[in-house]
């Protein structure tokens, strides 16, 4: 499907990062240099230690995400860069939440609880607090749902996405991989 290249949409972008200090407030610079606010942010390690993975979402012009895109590219921390927005990929998200549960209301607070397939991870007298993962269209129909019976928290993890089928890193990356574990370490822009 074709975009306007000035319409404002959500962009998911993931990154592979060397794992170490300033990283990502370098990456996170990038955007709310241009003045984006990122709406979600998830990082981890992955298998190898000294390597993490971001999922960024934000919402931006297509010519913006391009140019910022170039740059994430630039920075010697940044090992790869993959717009999984137009990809086909799975994406969850996870939310504890706790929500009132008086005598009268638990029974319904379950109920709904049980056809999201979440799992109750603390009770009180007068609350549950849920934990549910799931894409961002279930966060959101659970929230909508449990809204009337008084949400007294919510606590998102952020977005995490990966490419559907049997991507890999490619060669050069795998090459990029191991030249960065012999090579002295650089923090900063590579110019």
């Amino acid at each position: 499907m074709a975009t306007d290249a000035s319409e404002v949409r959500r962009y998911t972008i993931a990154l592979l990062v060397e794992n170490r200090s300033g990283v990502l407030s370098r990456v996170s610079g990038l955007f709310s240099s241009r003045g984006y606010n990122i709406d979600s942010l998830s990082v981890g390690e992955t298998l190898d230690p000294t390597i993490s993975r971001m999922t960024i979402v934000v919402r931006a012009s297509q010519p913006v995400i391009q140019q910022v895109v170039k740059q994430l590219h630039k920075l010697l921390d940044v090992i790869k860069v993959i717009d999984l927005t137009d990809e086909e990929h799975v994406s969850r998200e996870m939310l504890l939440l706790r929500v009132g549960a008086a005598p009268g209301t638990r029974a319904e607070v379950l109920r709904i609880a049980d056809i999201f397939r979440t799992k109750i991870v603390d009770v009180t007298p007068v609350s549950y607090t849920l934990e549910i993962t799931g894409d961002e269209s279930k966060i959101g129909a659970i929230i909508e749902l449990l809204r009337p019976f008084g949400i007294q928290e919510v606590v998102r993890t952020g977005k995490v996405a990966i490419a559907r089928g049997s991507k890999a890193l490619s060669r050069k990356d795998q090459a990029r991989l191991q030249q960065l574990h012999s090579a002295p370490r650089a923090v900063g822009y590579d110019d």
